[in-house]
């Protein structure tokens, strides 16, 4: 019989850089690492042999087949740098599926169950009949964001820290706490955006509204944010109250396309874009150009691919456990979209490893609150949490993901009080 432990690292090109175990004995891979790869029952196996590319062996960590020795399930990252990017396993043409069915037995090609915190694909899904199969309706994004983000609000407090912000912070220096960090965030945002009391400012995709009450906090403007959580907004509202912000400071739960009001001095758009799909870029910022009064500006904040030869969607690990629908772009094809709606973009800048210490920043208070977490969200959230965040490190440390700031003005007939340098400093 074959010994699973050799034929899954055969699977891998080149082998893993680590140990891989397997609950028959069997070893392969760097006996000599410090980590190791167990799968550790024949679900896990299954999943790894039935599901492709890095979703089965997702599958096999989500539930507890696969352990990820030598590491804490709240930051693998130790481990992850060594074997992301070798995960694709490769899969068997029909004359080896016939001998490893023969050798390791029919029952380990038969696909498990997912398990629960997958998000299931649009065909196994029958909300809204046909109509769910159209990406980025406001039933389908509803539901994605749902999926994500209403998980608990005390869940993200635990993870995010006190700012429950949930994008990327800006580091004034790399030992700044995340808290220094997300604060410089919010105020780089206000000054690109040249804010000024009494102002009014719009936030799409507001999450915990950290941005509206920054800005109405700190620089006197009306904020309005909205988002399609309603855990969010709950939140929000609560923590507006708490800091006697009423009469600045508004969040709602909306979907941003049925935002009426107009005339917005600036608008914020803070992680949303990577979420309403690159065919709709054109509808979207024509949208916010359409909000802003004539000089107003528009701050994006988004995640992009780091160049054009990929697909806009996610992995499928990603995309079923974390982000539904989620599509990146490059930052050229944000810029094109921004000016092909008539705005004029008047600064341009990427911050991935911003983010790299950002992500390292949420896997500590994973691991610190690690029994909470659970507690709250159960094991396979805190397992999914762990396990993106430290992959999504790596991906911005290697330069594949990148986040970029694109500041642009609402400019008619040329004429704009912009000025002829950069104002907002660093």
């Amino acid at each position: 019989m074959a010994r699973i432990a050799e034929v899954l690292d055969s699977f891998f090109d080149g082998g893993l850089p680590i140990r891989l175990a397997a609950y028959d004995g069997s070893e392969a891979g760097d006996t000599d690492s410090p980590y190791t790869l167990d799968i550790t029952s024949p679900r896990g196996l299954a999943y790894v042999l039935t599901a492709p590319g890095d979703l089965g062996l997702a599958r096999a960590y989500v539930s507890g087949d696969l352990v990820l020795q030598g590491t804490h399930p709240g930051d693998p990252y130790p481990a992850l740098s060594l074997i992301v990017g070798r995960t694709d396993v490769a899969r068997p043409g029909p004359l080896e599926v016939i001998r490893l069915m023969t050798e390791l037995g029919l029952s380990h090609f038969i696909p498990p169950k997912p398990p629960p915190e997958e998000h299931l694909p649009a065909w196994r899904n029958k909300l809204e009949g046909l109509r769910w199969f159209q990406r980025h309706t406001e039933v389908r994004d509803a539901d994605a964001i749902h999926h994500h983000y209403d998980v608990s609000n005390r869940f993200y407090e635990l993870v995010l820290g006190p700012s429950m912000t949930y994008t990327c912070a800006v580091f004034p220096r790399p030992v700044a706490t995340l808290e220094e960090a997300q604060e410089a965030k919010y105020d780089l945002i206000c000054r690109k955006l040249d804010l000024r009391p009494g102002q009014r400012l719009l936030d799409l995709g507001c999450g915990w509204g950290g941005m509206v009450r920054f800005a109405a906090r700190e620089y006197g403007v009306h904020a309005l944010g909205v988002t399609l959580s309603r855990e969010q907004a709950s939140w929000a509202q609560r923590a507006i109250k708490e800091e006697h912000l009423d009469p600045y400071a508004e969040v709602r739960h909306l979907d941003y396309r049925h935002v009426e009001e107009s005339g917005f001095d600036a608008i914020s758009s803070i992680g949303l874009t990577e979420h309403i799909g690159v065919a709709n870029y054109p509808a979207y910022f024509g949208f916010i150009r359409d909000r802003l009064k004539p000089d107003g500006r528009l701050l994006n904040h988004c995640i992009t691919r780091s160049d054009s030869r990929h697909g806009a969607r996610a992995g499928a690990f990603i995309d079923r456990y974390v982000f539904p629908d989620g599509e990146l772009a490059t930052s050229g094809t944000i810029v094109a979209a921004m000016e092909d709606s008539g705005l004029e973009v008047q600064h341009h800048e990427n911050i991935r490893r911003h983010y790299a210490l950002t992500l390292a920043g949420w896997n500590r208070n994973l691991v610190d609150n690690w029994d909470a977490c659970v507690e709250e969200a159960g094991i396979g959230t805190a397992r999914v949490w762990g396990l993106y965040m430290a992959g999504s490190r790596v991906g911005f440390e290697r330069n594949e993901i990148q986040l970029h700031h694109v500041l642009a003005t609402k400019t008619v007939d040329g004429q704009t009080s912009y000025p002829m340098r950069h104002a907002f400093g660093v």
